[in-house]
């Protein structure tokens, strides 16, 4: 691994990347205390600070590990989940629905942003390979942390979602996998499901629609 080129990659991907996960988690505790529930505000989550939705192992080193160990070609990492009683929601079944949608909502919109600053750079002529290749990140890693914090199946989002949405006898049966959840969407992970089955399909869904919507600013900077 050539140091330089670690040093580079981080550089150019952290303020993407602090900004993917602080939004997303200020976003599921603004929408949790928007429908009753006030633990992540009186706890200081709702901030767009980064440090208090950072952990340390799976923010910084789990990240750094993995880009080591596999040159790049496996990345994992996550941020300290924002606490929600869902009992103190006011329609508890609904309402978690979209505490859990804000996270990734607001990921989609960072990638429209990110998006967006890329066409404007190129109608201001902007050639820094630099600031491009940020912007460029910074639609990558909103699209991938949208695509897989959807994946349904508990604690990630989508699996928040579906047990919103399902009768309440299999929604408690989904939502009893949560303690094994993380072990288990690891392992489709690393099994390679989770990337064909899941993120390849919802990624180039998710880059269809960023393009279609970002097509007015395209053709008006074009």
């Amino acid at each position: 691994m050539d140091f330089a080129q670690l040093i580079q990659t981080v550089t150019l991907y952290a303020i993407p990347v602090l900004l993917a996960i602080t939004l997303h988690e200020a976003a599921h505790g603004f929408a949790a205390k928007h429908f009753g529930d006030n633990t992540a505000y009186m706890l200081g989550r709702v901030t767009l600070n980064p440090l208090p939705h950072i952990d340390p192992m799976g923010t910084i080193l789990m990240p750094l590990i993995l880009y080591i160990a596999t040159s790049g070609a496996f990345l994992f990492g996550y941020a300290k989940p924002v606490p929600v009683r869902f009992g103190n929601l006011r329609n508890p079944k609904r309402d978690m629905i979209w505490v859990a949608l804000a996270g990734p909502g607001s990921n989609f919109v960072q990638a429209l942003v990110w998006g967006a600053l890329l066409y404007i750079y190129q109608a201001m002529s902007v050639t820094e390979p630099f600031l491009l290749e940020m912007a460029q990140g910074g639609v990558l890693v909103n699209v991938v942390m949208f695509a897989f914090n959807l994946f349904p199946l508990p604690p990630l989002d989508g699996g928040r979602i579906l047990v919103g949405l399902l009768p309440y006898r299999q929604a408690m049966m989904v939502s009893r996998v949560e303690p094994w959840g993380f072990f288990i969407v690891m392992a489709l992970v690393l099994a390679g499901v989770v990337s064909s089955l899941w993120m390849q399909p919802l990624m180039g869904l998710t880059y269809q629609l960023i393009h279609l919507l970002l097509s007015p600013l395209a053709m008006l900077v074009g």
